[in-house]
């Protein structure tokens, strides 16, 4: 019997690594099919203010008296601004991917980061209540650069109101940016990470954004061993909710 059992045990492991392959290649299957669909994506977005420049370029070879170079140049160097913003965005992600920011974090203090930048923006009358020193571990202008993002991605689409807030949420510091915009859709809550995501009109990024803001909040986010989401604002828009693990 025990030939036969061997036997049994020896198909058991052959239909487990089986499963396993198969788990493997659909997860490549949907790497591959992510990577085609984003260079698709990157590929439009650069593509479209690369034709804007161009459009305006030719305008003025063929047309020279009859273009205004000055306003020709401020919209030139407009496309040439997006154009930046893009591969500098794409560049800082395929950094965080290669970094390991684990091995760089200092203790931050959460609540002094945000007073500092809010102060820095003071044109912008953003709402402020942090609660005092709350410290993580963190890489700094990685987590500057999710602020940053935050409050810009709010000031674009609130119509009046931005309110930022740091607080204590249990083991965790809680950073809350929330807007009285249009606000985000349940069934785009998740999707709004991806790059270059394309939600409503009334999210678009034709407002000033790369398409990239989100998913450099959420990459730095998750480094940091930390989490965010979106949730109804209590302001009538979006609120960004980022959580991250106290320091020790």
């Amino acid at each position: 019997m025990k030939p036969l059992n061997d036997l049994r045990e020896s198909l058991n492991e052959l239909d487990e690594i089986e499963s396993h392959v198969a788990i493997m290649r659909r997860k490549l299957d949907q790497a591959i099919d992510w990577q085609r669909r984003f260079e698709a994506a990157a590929a439009h977005e650069l593509r479209t203010p690369i034709a804007g420049l161009r459009v305006k370029l030719e305008a003025a070879r063929l047309h020279p008296g009859e273009i205004d170079i000055e306003e020709m140049l401020e919209r030139a160097l407009q496309d040439v601004g997006r154009l930046q913003g893009i591969v500098d965005d794409l560049h800082l992600l395929a950094q965080m991917q290669a970094a390991n920011l684990a091995t760089e974090r200092t203790p931050v203090d959460l609540s002094e980061l945000v007073r500092e930048e809010v102060s820095r923006q003071a044109e912008h009358g953003f709402k402020v209540h942090v609660d005092e020193k709350l410290v993580v571990d963190a890489f700094a202008p990685k987590l500057r650069r999710l602020l940053t993002e935050l409050l810009d991605n709010a000031r674009r689409h609130a119509r009046q109101t931005v309110h930022v807030q740091v607080r204590r949420n249990g083991g965790q510091a809680e950073l809350i940016v929330a807007d009285d915009g249009e606000g985000i859709a349940e069934s785009d809550r998740e999707r709004i990470f991806e790059r270059f995501a394309r939600l409503d009109e009334a999210r678009s990024r034709d407002r000033g954004g790369t398409g990239l803001g989100l998913t450099i909040v959420h990459n730095i986010a998750t480094a940091h061993d930390g989490t965010v989401h979106v949730e109804d604002s209590p302001v009538g828009g979006a609120s960004f909710v980022v959580r991250l693990p106290l320091a020790a």
